[in-house]
């Protein structure tokens, strides 16, 4: 790279000492500037920062009391988690166990580079939550300084390696921002195309390339709407429930757990292995309503599952009744720890197009599924498409970051 060509040539013969971070930065308490009211609206102006990943809890129109990191931006640094933001707008603080990390001479340690550093700590590093992080145990932490007896080259070089870096991280946000892009286009031709098959909505649309086969298909078939209890039929998982704990990713069978972590682990059991590479299924949270198409065989964790069949292949495709799910708001469904797929979801009416021609209604369904399996390969497959696009440049970053902050030799370097 040229980049880190340039890098060497600022690097050479450069003494590289090693300073407590507490010398280089200084800390604010968010007292003066937490926010008094739980008025949140997005009209508002300020963000409200909060500690941990929520990070913006919501936003204020309180007008004083604002800390403005768009004049100096801050590290906002969580002091029982440890998570940490760069933060260059002005904001409000809900958190009193926020810390407002700045550099402690502007004209000697660059802040940015001492973000960049303070992320290649591992996470292991300190254990425990809800512990004083910052000043007992971070600010004795020691980053490497270039040329610390030479204010200007030192500055050269950590500008140098914080242009690398935020130009990896620029890379990162911008393919984030077309994969948010990608899936709200997903999302908005799965509901057009569900939409299509009400006639009052058909009639009134003239293009649309992807539609013209379905409403060739439908023309003036009739659309029955059927409640999902009708199409399908589904199955506690007691006979699938893991027995131990022993996971491991070598082993080959994975668990499936209830809501968003889904994959809870890999197992080496043997008996009671739901065969979905036969016969795929939807894995149902019966307290989120949180659902996956699975179409690999599993074992679950949780009881709370349940495990949704079509009611008649040769009727109802299962996957067209997954796509068409997922349009539901969620708004709709309100409460936690509630068994919604019986008390709620089944009484859903889904719309079946043709249900007196089964190959017609077969075909459209087909259709609709092949169409939305597309865009869910180019939005959300890991194996193509933007996210290992993401995640391979996150590996890269996360490498680069590594070698740059080490300060490797000229060998290494070039």
């Amino acid at each position: 790279m040229s980049d880190l060509k340039y890098l060497d040539k600022l690097l050479a013969d450069a003494k590289v000492i090693g300073l407590p971070l507490g010398d280089v930065t200084k800390f604010e308490y968010p007292t003066k500037y937490l926010v008094k009211t739980k008025n949140y609206n997005e009209s508002f102006e300020t963000p409200v920062l909060t500690a941990g990943k929520a990070f913006v809890l919501g936003y204020t129109e309180e007008t004083y009391g604002i800390y403005k990191a768009s004049k100096n931006s801050v590290i906002i640094f969580d002091d029982w988690t440890r998570d940490n933001k760069w933060v260059d707008f002005d904001f409000k603080a809900k958190s009193q166990v926020i810390r407002i990390i700045s550099s402690s001479d502007s004209a000697r340690f660059l802040l940015k580079y001492v973000y960049y550093w303070i992320n290649t700590l591992p996470a292991e590093v300190i254990d425990g939550y809800h512990r004083v992080h910052w000043k007992r145990y971070y600010c004795k932490r020691k980053i490497p300084i270039p040329c610390p007896d030479d204010p200007e080259k030192s500055l050269a070089i950590q500008t140098e390696i914080v242009r690398i870096l935020d130009a990896f991280t620029e890379l990162t946000a911008e393919l984030t921002a077309e994969l948010t892009a990608r899936k709200e286009q997903y999302n908005y031709y799965r509901d057009w195309m569900f939409s299509m098959i009400d006639p009052s909505v058909r009639k009134k649309e003239n293009g649309k390339s992807c539609g013209k086969f379905i409403k060739q298909l439908l023309q003036d078939n009739n659309v029955v709407q059927m409640a999902l209890e009708e199409v399908t039929t589904y199955q506690q998982p007691t006979r699938y429930l893991v027995r131990t704990q022993n996971y491991n990713d070598s082993f080959e069978t994975p668990v499936l757990t209830a809501g968003k972590t889904f994959v809870l682990g890999y197992t080496d059991e043997k008996n009671g292995i739901c065969k979905a590479s036969k016969n795929p299924v939807i894995i149902f949270d019966d307290f989120t309503t949180a659902n996956k198409w699975v179409d690999f065989d599993f074992k679950a964790k949780s009881s709370a599952m349940k495990i949704i069949s079509s009611a008649d292949n040769k009727r109802f495709l299962l996957k067209y009744i997954y796509y068409w799910m997922n349009t539901i708001p969620s708004g709709l469904v309100t409460g936690n720890h509630k068994r919604h797929w019986i008390s709620t979801y089944s009484r859903y009416k889904i719309p079946i197009p043709c249900p007196h021609n089964l190959e017609k209604s077969l075909a459209i369904q087909s259709e609709i599924v092949r169409i939305l399996d597309k865009f869910d390969r180019l939005s959300n497959s890991l194996c193509e498409g933007l996210p290992r696009e993401i995640q391979l440049r996150q590996q890269q970053y996360e490498y680069y970051r590594s070698l740059l902050l080490s300060f490797p030799k000229h060998e290494t370097l070039s």
